[in-house]
């Protein structure tokens, strides 16, 4: 999946804030506690995971010109003879 620089800038905003997160579930789960740190761990992956896969309403305006352009410009084949 092509992501644009504002969706790539977004989800590095994501990352920088799960990281801290993951290191203090990691710490959990070095002192024993288990539940804590699987805990810690599985909300930082929780936080990517809906930054990722997530529709919000600022997409909807891009997925609905890119089906627009789409639709209306019909590109040639190279491969395709007359």
């Amino acid at each position: 999946m092509a992501q644009g620089i504002l969706d790539t800038i977004g989800l590095m905003a994501v990352v920088v804030l799960a990281v801290p997160i993951a290191l203090f579930g990691a710490e959990h789960l070095v002192r024993g506690e288990l539940l804590a740190g699987g805990v810690y761990l599985g909300i930082a992956a929780l936080m990517i995971a809906i930054e990722q896969y997530l529709t919000t309403p600022t997409d909807i305006p891009g997925m609905v010109a890119e089906k627009t352009v789409g639709a209306v410009v019909k590109t040639e084949d190279p491969t395709e003879e007359d």
